[in-house]
């Protein structure tokens, strides 16, 4: 890492695992990212010259990741959604925006560009996280927050919120959600998967 790097400062702390850096070039980034290459449990995302970086990622974080990302495959499946699961890879977009969501999945489809990014906020962070998706176009992003479920759908140039899913317009957030809050995770997907084949009936 340079010096140049080393000396940038610390705007703020968000909460106990997040700290902002603001003026932070794309090269500076790029090298700060490199210092992280392979150290488990950190995630960096960038926006127009502000850094946040989040360490270490909380067991909560994963385990709604996970459960939100087994029960929408569930549904998949079950329902015969034809999905590829793209997990968490960078979305990058040289000299403005990096993020990595926790999960996103193409449609129908394997496609470059994935057609829903998932992001679960346990710890508020300084960066407008929608901000992010914006250059990629990203047609659909959901945000875990608090228990709630709040989708983006990018049309007309814009993320505007919606309360369905384009792809999923069946699809009943509130019994997603519920099935999420579940303290066992098997139980929630087998729960879950029980409730949509009574729905079929």
């Amino acid at each position: 890492m340079s010096t140049q790097v080393l000396e940038k400062p610390v705007d703020r702390t968000v909460g106990a695992n997040t700290v902002t850096l603001s003026n932070i070039g794309w090269s500076h980034f790029k090298a700060i990212e490199a210092c992280f290459q392979g150290i488990r449990g950190v995630k960096l995302s960038y926006l127009a010259g502000v850094l946040e970086i989040m360490s270490p990622i909380s067991r909560q974080h994963e385990r709604i990741k996970k459960t939100l990302g087994y029960l929408l495959e569930t549904y998949m499946r079950e329902t015969g959604i034809r999905f590829y699961g793209c997990g968490s890879f960078t979305l990058e977009s040289p000299g403005y925006a990096s993020n990595e969501p926790d999960e996103s999945y193409c449609i129908g489809s394997y496609k470059e560009i994935p057609d829903i990014a998932i992001e679960v906020i346990v710890t508020s962070g300084t960066l407008n996280r929608l901000e992010l998706y914006k250059p990629k176009g990203i047609p659909e992003v959901w945000f875990w927050k608090s228990d709630q479920l709040t989708l983006f759908r990018w049309q007309e140039g814009r993320y505007q919120e919606v309360k369905r899913s384009q792809f999923f317009p069946e699809l009943d957030l509130d019994l997603l959600l519920r099935y999420v809050g579940y303290p066992d995770q098997y139980d929630a997907v087998k729960a879950f998967q029980e409730a949509i084949r009574r729905r079929k009936d």
